[in-house]
């Protein structure tokens, strides 16, 4: 995509569920084609479960945080955080959310993560069904593919192969939900 590519996206959580992991992972795959990114996040009480949310800019932006209202998309590893986290996307934002429950743009991660053994994992199933999910006219819904998350996965968790594999698995696991 050109330099002018501009997205915001808000990702919400609770503590544990590896919202900052994802927001890196999104944050090095920008780093990645050359654009400028901005990150954002709030851990509050995360340490007890508490609300995790961070805020990711991609493109010519002056500050890091979201604006109510701004937000193109908003991933959300826990669906009760909808109401907290869901006034930051503007009319027509993208929402794609761990449920049990179907709807657009939502999945059962859990249930995905622990299928595959790794109930840890629901943050990289929800980032998978992210990036194949087809948004307005079958255009993506994020900036960077799922091909480039992996080779930030490969690189990060390099010397790691057990992770590694287990990270890939769930991502592609999300993928293929989409």
């Amino acid at each position: 995509m050109s330099e002018t590519m501009r997205q915001q996206i808000v990702i919400s959580g609770v503590g544990g569920q590896g919202v900052l992991f994802a927001t890196r992972l999104l944050a090095e795959a920008a780093i990645d084609r050359g654009l400028p990114v901005f990150t954002s996040e709030t851990h509050g009480m995360a340490q007890r479960g508490g609300t995790v949310v961070s805020h990711l800019k991609v493109g010519p932006f002056a500050s890091p945080l979201i604006r109510p209202g701004q937000a193109d998309g908003l991933i959300c590893l826990k669906a009760e955080n909808i109401p907290a986290h869901g006034p930051f996307l503007h009319p027509g934002g993208w929402t794609v959310v761990n449920r049990a429950s179907g709807g657009v743009g939502s999945l059962d991660a859990d249930r995905i993560a622990c299928d595959l053994g790794d109930p840890r994992a629901v943050n990289l199933v929800v980032l998978g069904f992210a990036l194949a999910a087809p948004g307005d006219a079958g255009k993506p819904l994020l900036f960077c593919s799922l091909a480039e998350v992996q080779r930030v996965l490969d690189r990060r968790l390099a010397g790691r192969d057990s992770a590694l594999k287990r990270s890939r698995a769930a991502l592609e696991a999300g993928a293929n939900a989409a």
